[in-house]
């Protein structure tokens, strides 16, 4: 009785085989899911960082200045200001100008642009420079963002002819609007230097500094 009692009891060395071989299976199957999810994380990882490297390259490159030192007549243009005022590029023979076309209302870093050049006006004053903001805006509409930001400079108002005729149109962030552009033009009518700025600002120290290097 005993005997057929404790013969009962083991367990078959078939079941104790079967038992082995799931736990194996199911150790082998973690294994294999963790290295999966590794070699997973590790490709998402690398897709993330492959896409920050394309966004900081593409934020670089577009934040790359172009210069262009030719020098050619300037074309001549008649232009109404936010004062009501007709201009005449023409008109400002015997000084050196610098116009600063720009995207206008809506851009803040624009108008940060003349607040800083207005900051150092004596400064351009003294090395005989005028400069001339010019938007494809309404008056309105420019002047608005103008007294948000104190600017006092009248802004010439362009249909985009002029614009266009200097070769800014679709530079910056808007197919039809100037980019963040700058013209110097000699006190003989000469242009002398175009600069692009897509970061949106040019310090008045370093757009001095271009005037005076491009200067006759």
């Amino acid at each position: 009785m005993t005997s057929r009692t404790a013969v009962r009891a083991r367990p078959p060395h078939g079941g104790q085989a079967s038992r082995a071989s799931r736990t194996g299976a199911r150790r082998a199957a973690r294994q294999a899911y963790a290295r999966t999810a590794r070699r997973r994380n590790a490709l998402l990882w690398g897709v993330v960082v492959a896409g920050v490297v394309a966004l900081i390259a593409a934020m670089l490159w577009s934040a790359r200045s172009t210069s262009d030192a030719t020098s050619r007549p300037a074309p001549d243009f008649v232009l109404t200001n936010t004062n009501g005022t007709t201009v005449r590029l023409a008109g400002f023979r015997g000084r050196n100008v610098v116009l600063y076309f720009n995207e206008g209302a809506g851009c803040q870093a624009c108008l940060l642009q003349m607040v800083d050049i207005e900051r150092n006006a004596a400064q351009f004053a003294a090395a005989n420079v005028t400069v001339l903001p010019i938007v494809m805006n309404t008056a309105e509409q420019i002047k608005a963002d103008m007294a948000a930001n104190g600017v006092r400079t009248p802004f010439l108002i362009d249909d985009g002819a002029v614009s266009a005729a200097y070769g800014t149109l679709g530079k910056g962030m808007h197919e039809g609007l100037p980019g963040h552009s700058f013209v110097l033009i000699d006190a003989e009518g000469t242009q002398r230097w175009y600069g692009e700025y897509p970061s949106m600002f040019l310090s008045s120290a370093d757009l001095l500094d271009q005037i005076r290097r491009h200067l006759p």
